[in-house]
């Protein structure tokens, strides 16, 4: 069985294709009702597998081998390696969660709350749970959309994440990429993808787009999304230079958007903190849109 090692978690090895190793390899990911054999497990309840190891109480366990229960979609979130190429360092061991690894930023909550909002204003049949999920695992392909933040200050993607993600992204999977600030991060976001996609440019989604129409209907111009400092505590909705939101993407030769890119704004971070008060509801409510019509497209597209 093939290994890799995430950076971020030192010496933790993560196994590739524990949970799936029974089904067969999947030539492209799969669409709302493919998703049968070869399911993640813990869903129903936590704790949650990632991608072998098992997470209880934000710590990673040995892996659960229980019984599984089976969903359309599955909230996969990209585990991937850190370096300090632009000044910045990986952090954090075996803590999952804001103070790990910058990868799990936001996790577990902004994923449980995206899908329980996805189950309740679609008919979108979702895991309520997040599948923390490597860029080196061959079933990454069994996913149709994967969710990753932090590039801007964290990602070094190693060889066989490059490999993974660009075999994901050609096969018809979506990358969503969200939480960098300023020129600075921007320029490792850009670094990163220009190593998986080096021949596709990163260019403006107009707001014509259909990525905007995909569940709702969402209209200029885009709000900048401020993490919980600026939210809570009004410190404004930028950080750094990041002064205007960015939405760009990545197409393939049919014009498949293969990467989201959301910078300058922090989606997760509403997510996770939707249900404090102090948090304004009116940025909540976007990146929810926001998210789930980037769901959406994914599963459609």
């Amino acid at each position: 069985m093939a290994a890799s090692t995430v950076g971020a978690l030192g010496s933790v090895l993560v196994v590739a294709g524990t949970w799936a190793a029974a089904a067969a390899p999947l030539d492209a990911p799969p669409r709302a009702t493919e998703l049968i054999a070869g399911s993640p497990a813990g869903c129903a309840m936590g704790p949650l597998q990632l991608s072998g190891f098992e997470v209880a109480d934000g710590y990673l366990k040995a892996p659960n081998t229980g019984a599984t229960t089976h969903h359309q979609f599955y909230f996969a979130r990209a585990m991937y390696s850190e370096g300090g190429r632009f000044g910045f360092f990986g952090r954090g061991d075996s803590w999952l969660g804001d103070g790990g690894p910058g990868w799990s930023t936001d996790y577990p909550s902004a994923d449980r709350h995206m899908m329980i909002v996805a189950k309740r204003l679609s008919n979108l049949d979702a895991c309520e749970w997040g599948q923390p999920v490597s860029l080196a695992d061959p079933d990454l392909r069994r996913f149709p959309f994967l969710y990753s933040l932090e590039w801007g200050r964290n990602a070094d993607l190693s060889e066989p994440e490059i490999e993974g993600l660009r075999s994901f992204l050609a096969a018809g999977g979506l990358l969503m990429l969200d939480d960098f600030w300023g020129s600075q991060e921007w320029a490792n976001v850009e670094y990163q993808i220009t190593r998986v996609l080096p021949n596709r440019p990163i260019v403006d989604i107009p707001l014509s787009h259909v990525l905007f129409r995909a569940h709702y209907t969402i209209e200029g111009p885009i709000i900048q999304v401020p993490g919980a400092g600026g939210g809570i505590y009004g410190r404004g909705t930028s950080q750094r230079d990041g002064y205007d939101p960015i939405v760009k993407g990545v197409f393939d030769d049919e014009g498949r958007i293969m990467i989201a890119v959301y910078g300058n704004t922090d989606l997760g971070d509403a997510l996770e903190w939707a249900e404090d008060p102090m948090y304004p509801l009116e940025f909540s409510t976007y990146a929810s849109k926001l998210f789930l019509n980037t769901i959406m497209y994914a599963m459609t597209y």
